[in-house]
């Protein structure tokens, strides 16, 4: 049986150090701001990027393209290793295509070798727990087949629910209209959002205020882990540059739902174009997303 890696992109939100430690590829999205591009390696510093974005500097993004996917699959399978690819949503980016396409072409190259690409229909540290899971299983022993069937399995219950604090990112980025951007910013309404069962960004609720916002997280996260409950050892927030409410999403986690384990990120700069600084997401196991 052939060794494997497991390999991502960026959009996991996972931070540098973790990739590293655990021996997770990664391939770069790329995002443009003031006339540069940035990829993973390039980019600024979070607390920046989310500066310049509050001062007015409106970032563009990029999906991965095959060439990019291929990149990072060749040198390992010319280590005759496999790969387990594990994308960003094709709900949401034309990356998954990408990595199948680079897929595709290195296994009629390589037909000792396999790269199987799983769409996680997840997105930010919903994908990054995603990944944690199949790191954990690799580690445990598991096959590669076994964790692309684990992942197809359970990638629906990756729960996403999220909030943001400006509405106009969600309207450039086409996810609710200027009317609803307009008038909602008027009356400090914060929608309440999440990823569907297709990997499609979802607006499922709103509320008066920013700490309710935060508050109805939690309260969503209540409605869904069902059987879940007593399995999540871990759960994780992403946060654009905000890194007090996560905490304080944090807090209300571990008291309602005694999970100890927390793991806190920036939201990445390619998601960050388009949520925007102040959103917060809350990533967990539940029986429905």
């Amino acid at each position: 049986m052939n060794e494997f890696v497991i390999t991502t992109d960026n959009n996991a939100d996972l931070p540098k150090a973790y990739y590293e430690e655990h021996q997770v590829g990664v391939i770069s999205l790329t995002y443009t701001l003031e006339g540069r591009t940035y990829d993973m390696e390039s980019a600024l510093p979070d607390a920046e990027f989310y500066s310049r974005m509050r001062s007015g500097s409106m970032p563009t993004t990029a999906a991965v393209n095959p060439e990019d996917a291929r990149a990072v699959f060749l040198p390992f399978l010319k280590e005759g290793k496999n790969v387990l690819h594990i994308a960003f949503s094709s709900g949401l980016s034309g990356s998954f295509n990408s990595a199948r396409i680079a897929a595709e072409e290195l296994n009629e190259e390589f037909p000792d070798n396999r790269v199987v690409v799983v769409d996680s229909l997840c997105a930010s540290l919903g994908q990054g727990l995603l990944v944690h899971k199949a790191v954990g299983l690799r580690d445990a022993g598991m096959s590669m087949d076994e964790i692309a069937l684990w992942l197809e399995e359970h990638k629906a219950n990756l729960c996403h629910m999220f909030t943001v604090d400006d509405l106009n990112h969600l309207y450039r980025g086409g996810r609710v209209s200027k009317m609803t951007a307009v008038f909602g910013t008027m009356a400090n309404i914060k929608p309440v959002l999440h990823v569907d069962d297709e990997g499609h960004l979802i607006n499922i609720d709103k509320v008066r205020g920013r700490k309710k916002s935060l508050a109805e997280l939690v309260r969503k996260m209540e409605e869904k882990i069902g059987s879940y409950r007593d399995k999540n050892d871990v759960f994780f927030i992403s946060h654009g540059d905000c890194i007090e409410d996560a905490q304080y999403v944090e807090r209300l986690v571990k008291e309602k739902f005694g999970i100890e384990s927390c793991l806190i990120n920036y939201v990445g700069a390619t998601i960050g174009a388009h949520s925007g600084p102040g959103t917060v997401a809350l990533f967990f196991l539940g029986d429905v997303r």
